[in-house]
């Protein structure tokens, strides 16, 4: 919950814009300010305060414990023009609050955090149990000195300015060890625990089974993920209360899956109670791994732990046509995301501003699509968090479909949409593509011109409205004018097209002509041809499709 607090009538109207926008996330505290910031500070768990900094700083000085349980605390100044994170900007979420009060009233947001002021992933903001000095490798890191990463067990995490050695040093492991000197250890959440237990096992006895298994293992219980057992225990006391106290997710399998399981040790017990001859190993290997510890009893419960693999990520991108404000939030955030980047040389250039230091670049030239996609593909598979990324949408003749090709089920997959070149188009010549439209690649290089023929034909026997991605190039100089004679035979000289290059870029040019009247010349791979249907009109410069037939009608009348 957001707590709001304001002084002033342009502060209030500044906060009820907020309220309006997340009326689940946000309460209005009036009266005395003093009280209502004292109020919201031990209520909630972030505050907006439309007050001067200078008097926030003052209020909530005296409340102040640690970073670990203060609330976020952001100021608003009376203008509107500045969200400042004041007060926890990792642990209590302000900056990232900053940045959404920001982008809701328009105003700057400010972060005085240094890791995110220069760009770099907060050791306390990945998501993972942190331990050690943070602060001495977070200095280092800005500092520019040497820190090593030495991951034991492969994570996706984000972009990180590190070295193969180094005096201070990150250390990605789910083992029990203590943090050396200037040593950050971060938990990956790689453990999963399989359970089982008799009706009416008692939570103590439970917990203490898994505590004491995994603490004499070796292992980190800050590393368990979840605890896994059979549906027929799903609502079993003991084992809920010691998910619940771990703070970690109860998943349940049937019966069925688990007997599917090749486990060490079968029994006769679990297979006459629940339908399975294992619940413990079974659960926790299911979703496969390395089991660090069989089967393990007490008096009621059982346990068993495994160390599932490490699972990369892969995001593919879209960049939109090229404008800046037309890449989306989710894919600036991606982009922040990866600690490897692969991309067309060109595009990563585009984007180069957004990457967080550390980030490993992997681009090449023009034709190497295949390469780029086996190459993503291969930097997922070793446990690292990438981004693919492709013009317009990734999705639409672009990375996605090479990609996903590549792909199995053994790293995760995230698409992020973005703005297609037929969009961008489309909106600068009007509503071309108000009923329905199809695009159509006229590049045979990847499809045989004879497929690519025989779809522009039923667009145009369908009077469809066609836009044409890769019309012409210098070694391909026929295939849009055949693609046009196609049309013509189906719609009138008249029928208007609109014609842009470089949609939403600074060299962006875009005109309106008709069927008869285009040039094949003036268009080369830059430009995307939008061909309207016999619906189609001009309207005060525009290029219209209804979405109906109304004209039409009108004029057969």
């Amino acid at each position: 919950m957001i707590g709001l607090i304001s002084a002033t009538a342009a502060g209030a109207a500044a906060r009820d814009r907020l309220a309006a926008a997340w009326p689940e996330r946000t309460r209005v505290y009036g009266g005395p300010v003093g009280d209502a910031v004292r109020a919201a500070f031990g209520e909630c768990e972030q505050l907006v305060c439309f007050l001067a900094t200078g008097a926030v700083v003052r209020l909530v000085a005296p409340l102040l414990g640690d970073k670990a349980s203060d609330p976020g605390v952001v100021c608003v100044d009376e203008g509107g023009r500045f969200a400042v994170s004041l007060v926890g900007g990792h642990g209590g979420g302000a900056n990232e609050l900053a940045r959404e009060v920001g982008e809701l009233l328009g105003a700057e947001p400010v972060v005085t955090t240094a890791t995110d002021s220069v760009g770099l992933a907060g050791l306390d903001t990945l998501g993972l149990p942190v331990e050690g000095d943070v602060a001495a490798v977070s200095r280092a890191l800005l500092d520019g000195e040497p820190v090593a990463l030495r991951a034991e067990s492969a994570w996706p995490l984000p972009a990180l300015p590190v070295a193969a050695d180094g005096s201070y040093a990150i250390r990605v492991t789910d083992r029990a060890v203590e943090p050396a000197a200037h040593e950050v250890v971060l938990r990956p959440p790689s453990l999963v625990v399989g359970v089982g237990a008799s009706k009416g096992a008692p939570a103590g006895e439970v917990l203490a089974l898994i505590e004491g298994t995994v603490r004499e293992a070796g292992l980190s219980p800050r590393s368990i993920a979840e605890l896994a057992t059979v549906d027929a225990k799903a609502g079993e006391p003991g084992i809920v209360a010691a998910a619940e106290r771990l703070g970690v997710p109860l998943v349940t399998h049937s019966a069925e899956r688990l007997a599917a399981v090749e486990v060490p040790n079968p029994s006769d017990a679990p297979l006459a109670a629940v339908g399975t001859p294992s619940v413990a190993e079974a659960s926790a290997l299911i979703g496969g791994g390395e089991l660090l510890v069989p089967k393990r009893k007490s008096a009621m419960a059982t346990c068993a732990v495994v160390r599932r693999p490490a699972r990369g990520r892969l995001a593919v991108v879209g960049l939109g046509p090229g404008a800046r404000d037309l890449l989306t939030p989710r894919a600036k955030a991606e982009l922040r995301r990866a600690s490897v980047l692969v991309g067309l040389d060109q595009y990563v250039v585009q984007i180069r501003d957004l990457l967080r230091p550390g980030t490993r670049i992997r681009q090449s030239g023009l034709g190497a699509e295949e390469e780029r996609a086996r190459t993503a593909v291969e930097e997922a598979r070793k446990g690292h968090a990438v981004a693919l990324i492709g013009s317009g949408d990734a999705g639409v003749y672009a990375m996605a479909s090479p990609a996903l090709a590549e792909a199995s089920d053994d790293i995760d997959v995230v698409g992020v949409p973005g703005v297609t070149a037929a969009l961008a188009a489309g909106a600068i010549l009007g509503a071309p593509l108000g009923h329905d439209h199809v695009s159509i690649s006229l590049s045979d290089l990847h499809t045989p011109w004879e497929v690519i023929e025989r779809r522009v034909r039923a667009a145009a026997e369908a009077d469809i409205v066609v836009t044409f991605y890769n019309p012409r190039s210098r070694g391909r100089d026929w295939q849009l004018p055949k693609a046009l004679a196609i049309l013509a035979e189906h719609r009138a000289p008249t029928t208007p097209v609109g014609v842009v290059r470089n949609a939403s870029r600074p060299d962006e040019s875009s005109r309106l002509t008709t069927l008869a009247a285009l040039d094949p010349a003036t268009v080369d791979m830059m430009t995307v041809v939008t061909v309207g249907n016999t619906a189609t009109r001009e309207v005060a410069g525009r290029m219209v499709t209804p979405r109906g037939y109304r004209w039409q009608q009108e004029e057969a009348r």
